[in-house]
């Protein structure tokens, strides 16, 4: 890969798709919120929808926040806890069951999408497009295992993407140190940061509104008044309360 390639997909790309991700976001749920929406095709193979969905969802969800936890963390963090090498060895074995869980739970989803007549006639192209995306993805995740079990050592791997990562985050971008990496690894990265260009354009939009749901855990309580039905409005203790206070400021 050229030096100029190289240096383009792993400092400016990321920057670019974290944009587009935030801003696109924003933008579809200011303008296009009747688009905000999972769209569930649940009336149809209920039973494997039921399956795939709910495999994929622990896998993908355990996937994030691994990845998320493990590149972010800095090593100083956790040194005296755990080494780099055990670390890498518990990524290797956690991250395996949970790719291979989500990657079970995503096929079933796939071949739901693709092979039912009905399923497949309404579905959007984009629908099955983000799901081969995130299939090919999970697959390049999988291949990655044996590179980084190769790497068990001393761990060169797990290092090496956990400071290109934390450099992303902290507006320092230095990829030399990914120039020696195995090519699944880079071409994980890339479909990667891929995913999140295309996020606000998909269906994935809605993984937004299951962060949101945390907020009904704080919002105050609803008041709701029940009307009962074929009733006079004078047995209407709401009316006649309205009705009060209106004569008392008349």
């Amino acid at each position: 890969m050229p030096l100029a390639v190289h240096n383009f997909l792993f400092n400016v790309y990321p920057y670019i798709c974290l944009s587009v991700f935030l801003m696109g976001s924003l933008a579809r749920f200011d303008r296009d919120q009747y688009t905000w929406k999972s769209e569930s095709s649940q009336l149809l193979r209920a039973r494997q929808l039921r399956w795939g969905s709910n495999l994929f969802h622990i896998g993908i969800l355990f996937l994030l926040f691994g990845h998320t936890v493990g590149l972010l963390t800095p090593h100083v963090m956790y040194a005296w806890l755990i080494t780099a090498p055990q670390k890498q060895m518990m990524a290797i074995v956690s991250g395996g069951i949970a790719g291979l869980v989500c990657f079970i739970g995503l096929s079933m989803l796939l071949h739901r999408r693709m092979f039912d007549p009905r399923i497949r006639l309404t579905s959007h192209k984009t629908d099955l497009a983000i799901l081969i995306i995130l299939w090919v993805q999970l697959v390049l995740g999988l291949i990655t295992l044996p590179f980084s079990y190769s790497h068990r050592a001393d761990a060169s791997a797990m290092l090496i993407l956990a400071a290109w990562a934390q450099h992303i985050v902290t507006l320092q971008p230095d990829a030399s140190g990914l120039i020696g990496l195995d090519w699944p690894f880079k071409v994980h990265m890339v479909l990667g940061m891929t995913i999140f260009l295309l996020f606000p354009f998909s269906r994935l939009v809605h993984v937004w509104s299951g962060f949101g749901s945390l907020s009904y855990l704080f919002r105050p309580y609803q008041l709701v008044r029940s009307r009962r039905l074929n009733l006079p409005q004078s047995h209407d203790p709401a009316a006649q309360h309205q009705q009060q206070h209106q004569r008392g400021h008349a």
